[in-house]
């Protein structure tokens, strides 16, 4: 299981983007070029982060993105999940296809995968923009 760039890139784009909380927005082309991403892969991301309303544009010669809300109120999972979907270790853990596994009352490792799966999504869902951003200023 691997997280695709899809959510790590638009995790370092959200925190970057933090670091500009309250100062304006910042153009793509800004955030691409600072990062090392491409502009055309930044706005795949940043249409679907729009999307969820987890950052707000702005036309215009001084337009950009910002955060739609305050960096201690959007969670590292709410970014990943806006881009990769939901977090879903298995299939037999009550993923979004409703898959029924017909050995599941008698398995014995569909509780280590629910287990790893909440897990998983109880770290992403409780870290915020906010917490990362006092890690990056004390960097």
């Amino acid at each position: 299981m691997r997280l695709s760039t899809k959510g790590r890139y638009g995790v370092t784009a959200m925190i970057h983007l933090a670091t500009y909380f309250n100062k304006g927005p910042v153009s793509l082309k800004d955030i691409a070029q600072e990062l090392d991403y491409s502009e055309a892969y930044m706005e795949q991301l940043f249409a679907a982060l729009k999307k969820e309303r987890l950052v707000a544009s702005q036309r215009g010669a001084k337009g950009g993105y910002s955060l739609a809300k305050d960096p201690s109120d959007i969670t590292v999972g709410e970014i990943i999940k806006a881009l990769e979907g939901p977090i879903e270790f298995s299939s037999c853990v009550g993923g979004t296809e409703n898959f029924k596994c017909k050995k599941s009352t008698h398995c014995v490792t569909k509780e280590v995968w629910e287990q790893v799966n909440d897990s998983i999504n109880n770290v992403i869902d409780h870290i915020t923009l906010g917490d990362l951003l006092k890690k990056y200023d004390t960097n």
